[in-house]
């Protein structure tokens, strides 16, 4: 049988759904600037060179700052909250639910398949917390993408309800096909990644004498190397979402530069090429992988800590 983690053995459905909702919080709360920087330039039509809105990661939080305040580095973060730890209960959930089943079920010596179990729940999990979350990730790309200056939205609540009644329904779920097509592959890579790295860190950790410490670190290190991986992996996906996110919302960004209009996942990938180049589809990568790495190893690392104390 494949071996599980030793101290999530007795732990209960909603002692996963608890521990995974807080440290979504609680990572998000510590790295929502990023997630701001990130969306900005992921948006951003003009090339990312000196004279356009933003140029580079500096240049952007001064030009944030300056012009729409500080808080604007947070903008967005209550929607966030609400997509963190929506997304965290169902994936940390769905997840240890899940390969708790399979690595009862399964018989092998050699754990020769463990990386397979692990990417394959890991994809599930990611895919259905998405679903699940997906609403409050758009509202929050909204709020975090119109001019601070000029604002439509007033609140989380006026978000949902401005775009349902003005947009529809459907408005809500805008990019959901790139977002699962690049969360499956994303979240099933993030934790083949972290159990891999994780159980090596442990192995080296076994002689030590502060069990404790060094399952702290093996976990910091094990997530920021998963959310490095990963998040390089599937970043074009992410792009385009961000995208279409703001389609029907043009005119409250036009200080911000030449509008972005597409018809679907395909369209915005063959536009974004065309008209920016290949490189293009990687625009904001830098702060999105400083991002990744933090929130991925915060992650995973208060995850783990939370299971422990229960």
């Amino acid at each position: 049988m494949l071996t599980y983690d030793a101290h999530k053995k007795h732990l209960k459905g909603w002692q996963y759904m608890f521990a995974g909702g807080a440290s979504g919080a609680t990572a998000r709360a510590l790295c929502q600037p990023l997630d701001v920087l990130k969306i900005r330039f992921q948006i951003q039509v003009e090339p990312i060179v000196s004279g356009s809105k933003y140029s580079s990661v500096l240049q952007a939080v001064r030009t944030i700052i300056r012009e729409e305040g500080i808080t604007a580095m947070w903008s967005g973060h209550i929607p966030a909250q609400y997509l963190s730890i929506s997304y965290g209960v169902a994936q940390f959930w769905s997840y240890e639910v899940l390969t708790e089943k399979c690595y009862k079920a399964y018989t092998d010596p050699s754990n020769l398949y463990k990386p397979v179990i692990n990417f394959t729940c890991g994809a599930i999990a990611g895919s259905f917390a998405t679903i699940v979350s997906f609403p409050f990730d758009t509202i929050r790309t909204r709020i975090i993408a119109e001019d601070k200056n000029s604002r439509v939205y007033r609140s989380v609540w006026h978000t949902f309800h401005h775009m349902y009644t003005t947009e529809g329904r459907l408005s809500l779920f805008k990019g959901l096909f790139p977002t699962i097509a690049q969360i499956a592959p994303h979240s099933g890579a993030q934790f083949m990644f972290y159990k891999l790295f994780n159980e090596y860190f442990n192995m080296l950790n076994a002689s030590s004498t502060d069990k404790n410490q060094g399952s702290l670190l093996g976990s910091m290190s094990a997530g920021s190397i998963a959310g490095f991986l990963s998040k390089l992996c599937i970043y074009p996906f992410d792009l385009a979402k961000k995208r279409m996110q703001i389609q029907g919302f043009l005119h409250n960004r036009k200080r911000f530069g030449e509008n972005f209009v597409c018809r679907g996942f395909i369209d915005c990938i063959i536009q974004t090429v065309k008209r920016e180049g290949f490189v293009a589809l990687y625009k904001g990568l830098f702060p999105s992988l400083i991002k990744a790495t933090l929130v991925t190893s915060l992650h995973f690392t208060f995850f783990e800590q939370y299971c422990r104390l229960f």
